[in-house]
């Protein structure tokens, strides 16, 4: 007799959307675009991983060690089927284990929230590749294995596009970042464009020489939505639209901080809620296509994330696919709501 896999009740999900609703805009509404044999299990997800970022980023920072242990314990408890008594912990506890997700990935998103709450600044490229594997990557693996992907070649592509989407958000960034006391862009870098590191915390301020870095880092950063686009077409049907959408908003941003010559200093870019839904849509008129004969190998910052999902054994999957027009319609109308929201908020302010 085989036994049933555990799957989150609909109260904990319930809860879990209510945490995103409030706290995750972004995610909530990208996530109408996503099948619900997806978006359920995301939810779960995208929750535990907001509490567990909140755990560390909102305690006072004479408490961070004692918050990142007790993280590791609530992971321990929802890998061994016994989660702590919050809806984020229980539905979670569901999906990593309905789902196999190797717990090698959630320990890199948490081991990234650690090396932010230690002010860790990252001596070149390769060193803030490894941030972002890490608080981005291993989202973007474990999205992937939602889905019922699980081979290298299209994990080492998920981990593209979340580093690549991290860098972007290190790009359109800088000014909030700085102003927070914190700084991503490689420091060697910075050094060879003349850009003092502690000057320009002390008091940030945009520079032609700071702008060179950031639209250095956003070529950087558009090299590997270019990797990740073959990894987009060869997930199931119904998730391209979602994926595909989110990569293009993302490489959006980045191109509005090109044309503000890297200046994130001064002003943060934004995607209006029209543009979004345009992004969201344009996937449909021309479907992306699988064409990777010999797929790139990981980035040398992700290979633990790809070797850990290839090291775990893959449950039973069955076939997916689908229309998803609806769910394209939907979060269209979302966003074309939200943007007329924001300017009546505008124009009453």
């Amino acid at each position: 007799m085989l036994m049933r896999l555990p799957e989150p009740t609909a109260a904990d999900l319930a809860a879990c959307r209510g945490m995103l609703r409030g706290g995750s805009k972004s995610f909530y509404a990208a996530s109408l675009l996503l099948p619900k044999r997806v978006r359920e299990p995301a939810t779960a997800l995208y929750a535990f991983c907001r509490l567990a970022d909140d755990a560390v980023d909102l305690c006072p920072p004479g408490q961070r060690r004692e918050a990142l242990a007790a993280l590791s314990e609530r992971l321990d408890r929802a890998y061994a089927g016994d989660p702590h008594p919050h809806p984020a912990d229980r539905a979670f506890s569901a999906v990593v284990r309905q789902h196999l997700i190797p717990r090698a990935l959630p320990e890199a998103l948490i081991e990234g929230f650690a090396w932010d709450a230690e002010g860790r600044r990252y001596a070149d490229l390769a060193a803030v590749e490894g941030y972002a594997a890490r608080v981005a990557a291993a989202v973007g693996a474990m999205m992937a294995i939602l889905m019922g992907v699980r081979d290298a070649a299209r994990i080492a592509r998920a981990c593209d596009l979340g580093v690549a989407m991290q860098l972007t958000n290190i790009a359109r960034d800088v000014g909030e970042d700085a102003r927070a006391g914190r700084l991503y862009l490689p420091l060697d870098w910075l050094a060879e464009a003349g850009v003092d590191a502690d000057a320009f915390l002390a008091a940030p301020a945009f520079t032609p020489a700071l702008g060179r870095v950031v639209l250095r880092l956003l070529a950087r950063a558009q090299e590997l939505y270019a990797r990740a686009e073959p990894g987009i077409a060869a997930l199931p049907q119904d998730c391209r639209a979602a994926i595909g959408a989110a990569s293009r908003i993302y490489a959006e941003i980045g191109r509005r901080v090109t044309r503000a010559g890297g200046d994130s200093v001064g002003a943060r870019a934004v995607v209006p809620g029209g543009r979004k839904a345009w992004l969201a849509a344009a996937g449909l008129a021309a479907p992306p296509r699988w064409c990777e004969r010999r797929p790139a190998p990981p980035l040398e910052a992700t290979r633990f994330l790809v070797e850990a999902v290839a090291n775990e054994p893959a449950p039973r999957q069955r076939a997916f696919g689908g229309p998803i027009e609806t769910r394209v319609g939907a979060l269209v109308e979302l966003f074309t709501r939200l943007e007329r929201r924001d300017v009546m908020g505008r124009s009453n302010a």
